[in-house]
């Protein structure tokens, strides 16, 4: 049984909680949140003890796992000190906004060889993993061509972006670590970005549309394009195109029922609203596969390295935007 730490009780907080608590082998032990109604919600709904302060949990010989869900900011410090307790870690997604920060963190605690995954819970998408296996195996034989299509349903408020470190950092990181899952390895980034929905945003310092295209060591061309508003829901489609044909992976609704009538042909239900429907599946193989590499020492899907990448890819992206130039990498 992996007994589990949670640091960070907001929404993503509650997400992972409840996933945790639903595994067979993984227990929710102890959360903390520096909000102690975040915490007491997250007890409630878990039986989890309500820890005093992060301190407590990672000095807690029980706790084999610590999760992190709290403030960007606060990532390092807490990954830092799990690593050196020897816990396993489960961060969330971005390690830090500064990537200097990020290779500092690790250069302290690398030598450890900790057991560190990044939550980029995309690749756990049942439809994009099936869509990777299929690309790998050859199916549409040589990738020349992906496209990521990933749209809000309606942009977040200013304060958020304030302390989110932008749109790369924030929203389009899934992107490109998606692009790197596919694509492998980027070597080139050229990015556009607007204010095009809400100039609230733009006021914050942050634009709110994005398109990018991203050359892989491949060869492959990566076509990301971002919104923080969709008015048909969370819009999250991948299309891999290659010598001998194409695979896509599409939205998802509430149901498969269409309508055919006078009216309209093909009409669906709406697309699923925002992360916490669309990637339900997906958080739970997350932490699946987390309790795995617990258990059997394996390297996790998405490590340390990952979460540095997309950060890079971030910072490339933020430079290409300014200077309006591709940035080799």
């Amino acid at each position: 049984m992996v007994r589990f730490a949670l640091l960070g009780c907001g929404r993503i907080g509650r997400v992972h909680a409840g996933a945790i608590a639903a595994h067979p082998r993984a227990e929710l032990a102890a959360c903390f949140d520096p909000d102690p109604q975040a915490a007491q919600e997250v007890t409630v709904a878990t039986g989890a003890h309500h820890a005093g302060s992060a301190d407590e949990v990672l000095s807690d010989p029980q706790i084999g796992a610590v999760l992190i869900a709290s403030a960007t900011p606060t990532h390092v410090d807490l990954l830092t000190r799990a690593a050196q307790a020897g816990k396993a870690v489960l961060c969330e997604k971005p390690i830090d906004l500064d990537l200097a920060r990020v290779d500092a963190c690790w250069t302290e605690i690398g030598g450890r060889s900790p057991l560190v995954m990044i939550g980029f819970n995309r690749r756990f998408d049942p439809s994009f993993r099936a869509l990777r296996g299929r690309l790998h195996a050859g199916e549409i034989g040589k990738l020349e061509q992906v496209v990521i299509t990933s749209r809000d349903p309606r942009p977040p408020p200013p304060a958020y972006v304030a302390a989110s470190g932008g749109l790369f950092r924030d929203m389009t990181i899934h992107d490109f670590d998606m692009a790197r899952y596919l694509a492998g390895d980027i070597v080139e980034v050229f990015a556009a970005g607007a204010n095009l929905v809400d100039p609230a945003l733009g006021e914050a310092g942050d634009i709110d549309a994005a398109m990018l295209v991203l050359r892989a060591e491949s060869g492959a061309l990566v076509h990301i394009n971002n919104s923080r508003r969709c008015a048909y829901g969370y819009d999250q489609r991948i299309e891999a195109f290659g010598e001998a044909g194409m695979l896509q992976a599409g939205n998802r609704h509430d149901t498969t029922v269409e309508s055919w009538t006078a009216r309209g042909t093909h009409t669906t239900d709406t697309v699923q609203d925002f992360f916490i429907a669309r990637y339900a599946e997906a958080y739970r193989a997350e932490i699946h596969h987390f309790v795995s590499c617990v258990e059997t020492g394996a390297a996790p899907l998405a490590g340390f390295a990952e979460g540095r990448a997309a950060l890079a890819l971030a910072d490339a992206a933020l430079e290409s935007a300014r200077t309006g130039r591709a940035v080799r990498l």
